[in-house]
């Protein structure tokens, strides 16, 4: 089970941190990931880092702006995202697989149930 959180309203230039914690003690055995869905938008690709280097890879609208890191011993991945642009209001959600699945939403089998990021300009 994944929980996600830190959602919020925040003015362009500023900055979030979501957290996503989860449940279960298999945690490193999945690779993570960070999709957002605006209203009226398919679910679309924000970053991923993998379960076994932590090496990580990133939308192209969000590369030098968001950090994807991941904390096993807590059990919790996280997406710093600095400089945010209206264009980033979503409802972020969280995802795991236990094969490495990049950006491909439809790989992903177990989700959390997402956090509303507003930017307003």
């Amino acid at each position: 089970q994944l929980q996600a959180s830190g959602g919020g309203l925040v003015q362009a230039g500023g900055s979030l941190r979501l957290s996503c914690a989860a449940s279960g003690r298999t945690f490193s055995s999945y690779h993570m990931a960070w999709f957002h869905q605006a209203p009226g938008n398919v679910r679309e690709f924000v970053a991923v880092i993998r379960k076994s280097d932590a090496s990580s890879n990133y939308a192209d609208s969000v590369k030098g702006r968001f950090t994807i890191s991941r904390d096993n011993a807590k059990n919790t991945v996280y997406l710093q995202m600095n400089s945010l642009k209206p264009e980033d209001t979503a409802v972020y959600y969280c995802a795991a697989a236990q094969f490495y699945a990049g950006r491909y939403y439809q790989s992903y089998h177990y989700w959390g149930q997402g956090t509303l990021v507003t930017v307003s300009s």
